[in-house]
């Protein structure tokens, strides 16, 4: 879900955190090095240069304001081209992006809420990122992936939908986890379309002003705090079902390039460190750790169809990450019964000192990861 949000007590106590999880903190200058500057406060989103030739651009990050903030860059429409979430106050991220020519927005978040702070940017010129055949395999295969997981949702999800608009309270539950597998696997595609996200995944507290509160969350609520299901959440049934059937017929649609499936990779990690792990997510089911493995297994997927050119150009990181995926899902397999199982422990069952063993082993696969769009690139 992209639009996560904090509790003053949560936010304080996970800055630290959000800066080893989402390798932002960087000791080096960046400035002079070519990549453009974004300098993010609680009022202004500063930007280096607003006109950028084409091809692989690199932007370096600062958050100078004291909220926890997040940088897009966006096509006129919202669609997202790529972003970095979750950058602490004091902290910095560098995103390589591949972008084509034509106007685009740069935006900062501070608090991570609303439409942003936004700068105009032009980027010029008929020159396109350099693309081996290698990387046209991945991207390809990166398509066919999450195009066969929406493909697969989508009976999953009318089985649970189903349930709800009768009424059926444990049959709800027991549909409810597995329904939001392929999602979790493939989100930072959802998100790039900007308007899917927030109508089937956004938790209470990630509502703007005036939106009413649709989707999964809200039915997992219902399930499980109030225990029934009254008229207006069997009206929600349908309503999940029709915005999750237009996310299947748009995935095929979707921009999708190698510093893109990078950054996804990223941005699911991400989503584990301040979703899952402290149990935000699924406040209600305690099923974080199904949504956890799955967005384990999406960026898996894209790193898996990266490594042969990551490879070629830094060994040592794929190594590394290799040794850290391995890692965190030989961890994950002590929650569930066998390999080929999405029945996990209970979140709410899982202590402190283990949450700690899970986030350590998340920030130890998130640092390699993201350098992975830098190797492909170079």
């Amino acid at each position: 879900m992209r639009a996560v949000r904090f509790s003053v007590v949560t936010a304080a106590a996970t800055v630290a955190a959000l800066t080893a999880v989402t390798g932002c903190a960087e000791k080096s200058d960046a400035k002079g090095d070519g990549a453009v500057q974004v300098v993010a406060k609680d009022d202004s989103c500063e930007v280096s240069k607003t006109s950028i030739p084409a091809g692989h651009v690199e932007l370096a990050v600062e958050n100078k304001g004291s909220k926890v903030t997040e940088v897009y860059v966006l096509f006129p429409d919202d669609r997202i081209v790529t972003e970095r979430e979750n950058i602490g106050p004091g902290t910095r991220a560098r995103i390589t992006a591949e972008i084509k020519a034509g106007t685009y927005e740069i935006a900062c978040k501070p608090g991570m809420k609303g439409k942003g702070i936004r700068q105009t940017v032009e980027v010029t010129g008929g020159r396109s990122a350099a693309r081996s055949p290698e990387m046209d395999t991945a991207v390809a295969g990166y398509r066919t992936y999450v195009q066969a997981q929406a493909d697969e949702t989508l009976p999953k999800v009318k089985a649970f939908t189903d349930a709800v608009a009768a009424g059926d309270v444990e049959a709800a539950k027991k549909a409810y986890a597995g329904s939001r597998i392929g999602w979790e696997r493939t989100e930072p595609v959802a998100e790039s379309f900007g308007d899917i996200d927030p109508k089937v995944d956004v938790r209470e507290d990630g509502l703007e002003d005036g939106q009413k509160w649709t989707g999964w969350h809200r039915l997992e609520k219902a399930l499980w705090q109030d225990e029934k299901l009254g008229a207006e959440e069997k009206a929600l049934a349908p309503l999940l079902l029709a915005d999750l059937t237009d996310w299947q017929k748009r995935v095929g649609r979707a921009e999708i390039t190698p510093t893109s499936m990078a950054n996804g990779a990223k941005e699911l990690l991400d989503e584990v460190a301040t979703g899952k792990v402290t149990g935000e997510e699924e406040r209600y089911s305690h099923t974080d750790l199904v949504d956890f493995k799955a967005n384990v297994e999406g960026a898996e997927k894209s790193y898996e169809l990266l490594k042969p050119i990551a490879t070629k150009n830094d060994a040592a990181l794929t190594a590394s990450l290799d040794k850290q995926f391995a890692s965190l899902n030989t961890l994950l397999d002590t929650y569930r019964a066998d390999r080929t199982s999405y029945d996990f422990t209970s979140y709410d069952k899982v202590g402190k000192a283990d949450r700690k063993k899970l986030s350590d082993a998340v920030n130890a696969l998130a640092e390699p990861l993201s350098k992975l769009a830098a190797a492909v690139t170079k």
